[in-house]
């Protein structure tokens, strides 16, 4: 057992040079837990609250000082004394204490920052590795251990990047290499590839938000062309060795019930069937293997039309779908939606809520 001594917030700059909040955990045996609050530049609407200052002469309005005081003079009171290493009672005391769904109150960048440095410090106080504390705080038992195949984001559109790509991501994943650092060679070398493609069409190299080149095309599908492209430049087989996975971030370009594609001269306006077509074109003739976001948050019905058509030969991925949330994870099993979800922390706001999220989805 560690008690909980102190619990401090400041604001600091994440990696896109916008405010976030820091939090410093101390407890007892001279313990010091430190976590940092992550933030998307597309987010769904059934996120947890981010509370931001609104104060348009600090950030353009985007400083977190009054999660930092949320923090200070109301979340550490309650903390004191607690057991750092009762993971689940500390978070339920601090989604009591805001006492909203969404952590409106609150805001779920101060309530998570705290859960995560108390996380880091329960594992310190144990004299753990931060996934061993994980596995015995959540009862964690899977032997099975694997390690992912990467999915590498090598050209980007949408919010993303400031160039005429409806979609958000386009990555490449090295499904044929037989161990994760040759996978992640195969795509380095695919990445810087896919630049001398780029620059032989007179395209621009410059990045976008995440790293990615951010060309101006003629359309979505020409993405993946010039990926396609990179990929045997580089010596590879696209299908065995490398397949494609998207991110479209449909929420982001549906208006008003349709999905407004600006980057196709063809057709630009489409409902959510003739979006599920667009899709079933593209996996019939490109290696795509995972889709992300295909479909608006709240377009139930065409979610289930893409389930239906694809879901059993492509990884069908709800992020703004589901935001880590098991009340909307549970309506997506029950009536057949997406496959796959995307696991954010920010986006719910507790450690302990999203350890729920995942094993929920194990379990379906």
């Amino acid at each position: 057992m560690s008690k909980i001594l102190s619990v401090k917030a400041r604001e600091i700059l994440d990696s896109r040079g916008n405010p976030t909040v820091e939090v410093d955990v101390t407890a007892e045996k001279n313990i010091l837990g430190r976590a940092a609050v992550p933030s998307g530049a597309s987010t769904g609407e059934h996120e947890a609250v981010e509370l931001r200052d609104g104060d348009k002469t600090r950030f353009g309005g985007k400083g977190v000082l009054k999660a930092v005081q949320n923090v200070n003079q109301k979340l550490a009171p309650a903390l004191i004394g607690v057991d750092v290493t009762q993971q689940q009672q500390i978070d339920k005391k601090m989604r009591d204490q805001d006492g909203t769904p969404n952590k409106a109150n609150l805001g779920a960048n101060a309530i998570l920052g705290v859960s995560l440095a108390c996380a880091r410090a329960s594992a310190l106080s144990q004299d753990l590795p931060l996934y061993e504390s994980l596995r015995k705080t959540f009862g964690l038992t899977a032997k099975t251990y694997r390690l992912p195949v990467p999915m590498m984001n090598i050209l980007n559109g949408g919010a993303h990047a400031d160039n005429n790509v409806d979609f958000q991501e386009f990555m490449v994943m090295p499904v044929g290499a037989k161990k994760f650092s040759e996978a992640l060679r195969w795509g380095a070398e695919i990445f810087h590839s896919l630049k001398s493609v780029l620059h032989k069409k007179g395209q621009n190299t410059a990045v976008g938000d995440e790293g990615g080149f951010a060309p101006d095309l003629k359309s979505n599908e020409e993405a993946v062309e010039v990926i396609l492209e990179a990929v045997a430049l580089a010596g590879f087989k696209a299908g065995s060795d490398i397949a494609i996975a998207l991110d479209p971030a449909s929420s982001e370009f549906f208006k008003d019930g349709l999905y407004n594609l600006e980057g196709e001269s063809k057709d630009p306006v489409k409902d959510s069937a003739a979006m599920v077509e667009f899709y079933e074109n593209w996996a019939s003739k490109y290696p795509i293997v995972s889709i992300e976001d295909g479909l608006s948050q709240d377009d139930w019905g065409g979610w289930k039309t893409l389930t239906e058509s694809l879901g059993g030969k492509v990884q069908l991925v709800g992020d703004d779908l589901f935001v880590t949330n098991t009340a909307r994870l549970s309506e997506g099993i029950r009536k057949g939606v997406g496959n796959s979800i995307l696991i954010k922390l920010n986006q719910i706001g507790t450690l302990t809520e999203t350890m729920e999220a995942i094993d929920m989805a194990h379990k379906a």
